[in-house]
This record gives structure tokens, sequence and C-alpha cells, in this order.
């Protein structure tokens, strides 16, 4: 079995995918110790080491040399916190201005990663991030010049290391759900399999399996399961007495709680609760002119079930301010799943409305969308009850699905028994646009003796 490093592990199940392709986990580091806890659940015989990386990377490395002594990681995986990345946290910075975003930190975590490649030197090293990782600009750490964080890897490292970068789309690998990630493989430029992805322009990346009409839907993936219907209105009728995991949040707080009637109101399979008519009171609007902005009942003046608020200043009813192709809407069961992220449990923060029944999607659904074991053990995070916990979890995890094709693919190249059909090519349209957008070019050229 090959050997791993795993830094910001978050719940482990990325890893878990690794490990399946045969990399055992000798070191895994997260900040959290409730995550940390779960990682080591999941990861039998691995060493926790809690805290920030940036100041118990050295423990990282002595940990690892304390089991490992002599030898070098065959794989080391990193996914440093991307928040300050997503499109969503834009508002911290535009991507072409690196003075905004000295406000995040995290956005220099590579250091860390840097940190840690340079005193284990492992074999291979893979970064997973979201898209915006490849281009949003961040303050130098030595200079006032911005540089995308990728690039700052790099030039701390790029001279051992040929790096390969791809955006894919894990729908078109299986995974049931809509979910855009980078990834960036670096290989050391003294290991056998970098002279054979050159020869054949081949990257360390599998290539699809499930692009177009292949691409799995919710309806499709969840045929599976026999996932009991869930009612959001009762406490003892929103949980499944047998699955704690397959449980919703609980609509009915006292007071005038509309979601449910909003989300009852909205049509299934798809349905988009600002198209609704229906007002509060149960007016019949079907044949009214109601367009698209209007926040209130033409016959009553009560608000629509729509996504709605009343305006402080003037106390009227108005429509909340959002993104209404990506909240406040059902999935389509005939459809691949949206992306499944850390607010999961609050409506109108991304599209997780069941598509028949009038709840969210429940803390299994979400996971299996990521899919992880059924069996994952998820320790005193769930003993305690901490569901939105779990939820953050969930959402901030790499579909061990996918790393397990991607695993399978590294163990491969490094044992010298890669099958090259298998290989993404290196113009390959994933491949392309990554490279560009970090500055790389679009394909080697043809005399030199590594990617870089």
């Amino acid at each position: 079995m090959l050997t791993a490093v795993s830094l910001f592990s978050n719940c482990g199940a990325g890893d878990v995918g690794y490990r399946r392709a045969d990399f055992q986990f000798e070191v895994m580091a997260e900040l959290e110790p409730n995550r940390l806890d779960v990682c080591e659940r999941n990861h039998p015989g691995t060493k926790g080491v809690p805290g920030d990386l940036r100041t118990t990377w050295q423990q990282v490395v002595a940990d690892w040399h304390q089991r490992q002594e002599g030898n070098r990681p065959d794989l080391l995986c990193a996914c440093p916190p991307c928040q300050g990345m997503s499109s969503a946290r834009a508002g911290l910075g535009a991507g072409s201005d690196p003075k905004k975003w000295e406000v995040d930190e995290r956005n220099l975590l590579v250091e860390v990663v840097a940190n840690v490649v340079r005193s284990l030197q492992p074999r291979l090293v893979v970064l997973e991030n979201v898209p915006q990782f490849l281009t949003r600009l961040v303050k130098h750490p030595d200079t006032d010049d911005g540089i995308s964080a990728p690039n700052l890897l790099l030039e701390r490292i790029g001279v051992d290391y040929a790096a390969f970068p791809v955006v894919v789309d894990m729908a078109d690998y299986g995974v049931p759900q809509t979910r855009k990630r980078t990834f960036i493989t670096l290989v050391r430029r003294d290991e056998p399999c970098l002279v054979l992805l050159n020869q054949s322009r081949k990257i360390p990346f599998p290539i699809p399996t499930h692009e177009g009409d292949k691409r799995i839907s919710f309806g499709q993936f969840f045929t599976q399961y026999n996932l009991s219907p869930l009612n959001p209105l009762r406490a003892e009728e929103a949980v499944d007495a047998q699955d704690p995991l397959h449980a919703v949040p609980v609509w009915d707080n006292g007071v005038d709680d509309r979601r449910y009637a909003m989300v009852q109101a909205t049509a299934l399979n798809g349905g988009s609760a600002w198209d609704n008519k229906a007002c509060s009171i149960g007016c019949n609007n079907e044949n009214e002119s109601i367009n698209d902005e209007m926040a209130v009942c033409p016959q009553c003046g009560n608000p629509l079930l729509r996504p709605v608020v009343k305006d402080k200043k003037t106390g009227d009813w108005r429509l909340i301010q959002g993104f209404r192709n990506s909240s406040y809407r059902r999935l389509d069961e005939r459809l691949v799943a949206s992306t499944v992220t850390t607010a999961s449990a609050h409506l109108g923060s991304d599209i997780n409305i069941h598509p028949t029944q009038n709840r969210l999607l429940s803390v299994r659904e979400c996971a299996l969308l990521q899919t992880f074991p059924w069996d994952f053990d998820w320790g005193k995070t769930l003993e305690r009850g901490h569901l939105n916990k779990i939820r953050e979890m969930i959402g901030e995890a790499v579909p061990p699905l996918f790393t397990q094709a991607h695993g399978l693919v590294l163990n491969n190249l490094l044992e010298g028994t890669a099958d090259l059909d298998s290989l993404m090519d290196i113009n390959n349209t994933r491949s392309r646009r990554a490279r560009i957008k970090l500055g790389l070019p679009p394909q080697p050229v043809q005399d030199q003796p590594t990617l870089f």
C-alpha cells in the first residue's frame, strides 16, 4: 500500500476515495477537533494533528518522520479552505485587485502546503479548490504584487514539481450533482512517470465517464435507496426513527412561518418560488396579471408566497434581493442535482428544496449526493445531534467516488502500470483552459523535457 499525508482534511471524506485506491494516510491535519475526530474514525491508524496548520505544520513533518523515517510520502493531499475564493464571497475582493484580498488570510494557506512539501518531498501532490482558485489574486507575502495562490505555490516548489491543472465538473465522473472544482496534480520532476506523461502527452487525471446524457439524474440516483418521506412541520416526522441522518429542519417556530406554505406552492421538479402566484391567505391569482417584480397580492394586498421581506424603512413588502436562478427553487429529479454546499439547511441559500416533497434535502440525501459511504462514521458530532455541523462538513468535502477514480490513476502511474487510454489528454479543454488560467503554455513545447 502507498503512503499519504492529508492537510486541511475536513472530515476525511475525499481521502476515503484515495484510501480505496490503496493510499494509506499516515498523518492527517485539521483545524477543528470535531472534524479531526471524524477523520480518525474513518481512517483507522492515522495520526491526527489538530490546530492551525500555520503553527502546526512542523508537527505534521515530525509525525511523518516518526512513522516513516527515511521515506517520503507517495501522495500529499491538500484542500486549503476556499471560502475566501468562492464566487459567492466576491465582495471580499475582485480577482484583479490583490489588495482587497488581504482581508482573508486563508488565501495564503498554500504557503503551509509549500512548507510541508519542501520538508517531506512527496512524489505527488494534489490540491483541490473552487474554479476561482486559478485566477483570483492575493497579495504576494514578499511584495505588493498580485499573484494567484497556485502560482505562489509553484514559485515556492515549482523547481522540483511539474504542475497539471484541470477544472472539471464531477457530474462527468458519475457524481450525481453538478460540482465544478479545480484540481492541480504536481509530479516530482525525478519521477519516471513524468517521462511517460510527457511522451504520451497525457496528464495524471482520468478521462470522464459520464458526460452528456450519461450523467446520473437525481431521480435515477435515489431509486437505489428506500428513503422515507419527511414532514418539516412536526419534529417527530422530520427525522427517520431508523436513520438519524435522514432529517430535515423543522419549520414550525410558533410564529408566522411562511416557509412551508411557500415551498408547498412551488411547482414540483424544478419549480421556483419566485414564480408563485398564490398569496398567504389563499386568493386565486391564476388569472391575474402578476409580473416577476410583484411582492403582494393584487386582490388582498397580502404578501405573495414568494421570497419577500418587509422593508424596515417603508414597512412595505418587497422581494428579497438574491440570485433568482440559484435560490428558492426545487431540484428536478429528471436532472443531475445542483451543488451540495455548506448551507444546505437554509432555505434560499442554494437549490436545495426536494423535487416532490415540501422540505429541504435531508443530511442523508446530501451525504449520498456527495457519494459518502452509507456507513461513514460521524462519531461524537452525530451523537450530540450537531446536524448542521455535519452538513457543513458534507458541503466542503470532495466526493470520494471522484477521488477514488483519481487515486487509481495516481497509483498506477507510481507503480508503473498506467493505462494511457484511461488518462486525459493534455489538449483536453479541461486541461488547456486551466493551464492558460494558471499562466502555463496551453501545451508543452515538443522538445521540453518536462511540463511546467
